[in-house]
């Protein structure tokens, strides 16, 4: 429920803030999601709007190493993200998580709430609102080997050049944000 000097308006919306972490320049996303929504669902909410293509395992983590996550008998450290909501887990303006995606690459995504609205009429949501570059390709090393992929492939001398320029995905560009291409694909997340 989302209040506002004492007026009640029912489900709120959240504004986040997701950056990826340990990548410059910043690659993130501003988009809004409902209060209500589990965690299960802001997992595919977040995979849309990064640019993930969500068939690694993700978590999320609060506080000090306090991990929700799907369900796991071999990770019993991690408690069941299934009945936990956005509203419960980021109760307010400067509330923080880490969204882990890809434990093998280690991609670590700061989450932040920047602001909460009751829902404006007739918007759909989860929505993009803006961001900045593009997602690295999946199973590119993490932050580290993104990194590496990203010299090579702006160095024709680079040893390891024609390589990376297969391996990535045709036409990459590291700087270009599709709003539309990915604006689309929360609104279908949701």
């Amino acid at each position: 429920m989302w209040h506002h000097a004492g007026v009640h308006f029912g489900p709120g919306i959240a504004t986040l803030h997701v950056q990826l972490a340990d990548v410059e320049p910043a690659i993130w996303r501003r988009i809004e999601v409902d209060d209500r929504m589990t965690l299960p669902a802001l997992a595919v909410a977040l995979e849309a709007a990064m640019g993930w293509e969500g068939y690694h395992l993700h978590g999320f983590e609060v506080g000090d190493g306090v991990m929700f996550g799907p369900p796991d008998p071999d990770f019993d450290h991690t408690i069941d993200e299934t009945a936990v909501t956005v509203g419960q887990i980021l109760p307010r303006p400067g509330s923080t998580l880490r969204w882990h995606y890809d434990f093998g690459d280690g991609w670590e995504h700061l989450v932040t709430v920047e602001q909460r609205d009751a829902p404006k009429p007739k918007a759909k949501y989860p929505r993009l609102l803006d961001g900045a570059r593009a997602c690295p390709p999946e199973d590119c090393g993490g932050p580290w080997g993104y990194g590496d992929l990203l010299a090579a492939l702006a160095d024709n001398g680079h040893p390891r050049h024609d390589d990376m320029v297969e391996w990535a995905p045709e036409g990459f560009d590291p700087e270009r944000f599709d709003a539309d291409r990915i604006a689309k694909a929360v609104r279908l997340a949701g």
